[in-house]
């Protein structure tokens, strides 16, 4: 399972139009390349499809909120509390992203994918807001990685939302490709 999680690091008590807005852009985003959706600290009430209902009825944005409803009925659609230790399990390796990762934690979107097609989970924490994600997430965080692999190219946010789900799913279907080309085995993929 892949996720990509959303931080709040805007306001953790008033919902606002700037959240709004990254939730409906990241919703089609996982839709598309197969990704789950979390929401850390955001001041929303009720379940998954309740928010998403809600969100949904407030935008043009994913077909009108399409994507997140579709998002939520599959399953694929969290929220989480802000971490106190760490994040559920059931998400697998937490993963900071970052253009700054630490040299001991950095790890790359090539090791995410083969790790991921050997069927482990990562929860690829990105933060909302001018600060981005605080030191604590880094400090929680198993992994730090650089979506653009050592260019450490800062990325603003909504450009992050995409480029990460985009890229790993590319690096993932290009990796399975190539193994079915070695096993003797031709595949089509409009290419």
């Amino acid at each position: 399972m892949l996720t990509l999680a959303l931080y709040n690091s805007y306001d953790p008590k008033k919902l606002h139009e700037a959240h709004l807005r990254a939730i409906a852009r990241a919703a089609p985003v996982c839709r598309a390349f197969n990704f789950h959706l979390a929401l850390i600290g955001f001041p929303l009430k009720g379940g998954p499809r309740d928010v998403a209902a809600e969100i949904a009825g407030s935008t043009t944005i994913g077909e009108g909120g399409r994507y997140l409803l579709e998002l939520a009925e599959g399953g694929r659609f969290h929220l989480l509390d802000f971490p106190r230790r760490g994040y559920p399990a059931q998400f697998g390796h937490v993963v900071a992203t970052t253009r700054k990762p630490l040299e001991e934690k950095e790890i790359s979107s090539a090791e995410v994918v083969r790790r991921a097609l050997r069927g482990e989970s990562f929860f690829l924490v990105v933060g909302l807001g001018r600060h981005g994600l605080p030191k604590e997430t880094f400090k929680l965080a198993e992994y730090h990685l650089d979506i653009t692999d050592g260019k450490r190219i800062s990325l603003e946010t909504c450009t992050a939302i995409g480029v990460i789900p985009a890229k790993i799913s590319t690096l993932m279907e290009a990796l399975k490709w190539s193994s079915s080309l070695k096993a003797g085995k031709e595949m089509w993929r409009g290419f």
